[in-house]
């Protein structure tokens, strides 16, 4: 097995979880603890990343689920999915900061995508990222990811978002399509 993938176990988050799971994705994203992984927007936006009564709305909510991941009894990553028909939404993606770049979130990613299409049978999983995240939209890439340049704006003046230190912010939503199993395509034959 996977040393990224030993010893974790995936579940859906309950109410109970709300105060760890502000605190990893506040880590993995914001101040200075979030520098120690490579996921920071330290440098883009000051201010929270989400907040409990977000994270609690997002556990309530009907076609959603926060895929928690823990570890040892610790919750050490998380993801919001939810289902928006023939496709579904990949979102606050966190993973602790200390464990980034050990290949657990390559791991997430697959189980989040396998998620969606055992659940919901999602074709397509789609993501927005902030458009100026360089490496992080790279690292989506080299999961299958494509870039859309279809662009939403960033939400300034709402501080449950964070408070932006520059003023190009926008997400650029990514798109994946999700092979069913069993439905991977073989090399058509040619005949001569």
């Amino acid at each position: 097995m996977d040393t990224a993938a030993s010893d974790l176990t995936f579940r859906d988050a309950t109410d109970s979880d709300v105060d760890a799971l502000v605190a990893l994705v506040e880590s993995a994203y914001r101040g200075d603890s979030s520098r120690t992984g490579w996921t920071t927007e330290a440098d883009l936006l000051r201010g929270q990343r989400t907040d409990p009564e977000g994270v609690l709305a997002v556990i309530k909510a009907p076609d959603s689920r926060l895929l928690t991941v823990v570890r040892n009894g610790t919750v050490v990553a998380c993801c919001h999915l939810e289902h928006r028909g023939d496709h579904a939404y990949f979102g606050m993606f966190a993973v602790s900061p200390k464990l980034q770049g050990t290949g657990l979130g390559k791991v997430i990613i697959a189980e989040a995508e396998r998620t969606a299409r055992e659940t919901w049978g999602a074709d397509e999983m789609h993501m927005t990222v902030i458009s100026v995240r360089n490496d992080l939209i790279a690292w989506y890439e080299r999961r299958g990811y494509r870039r859309t340049g279809r662009m939403t704006p960033f939400p300034y003046g709402d501080e449950r978002f964070g408070i932006p230190q520059r003023d190009d912010l926008q997400f650029e939503l990514l798109v994946k399509k999700l092979v069913q199993p069993g439905a991977e395509t073989a090399p058509k034959s040619v005949t001569p």
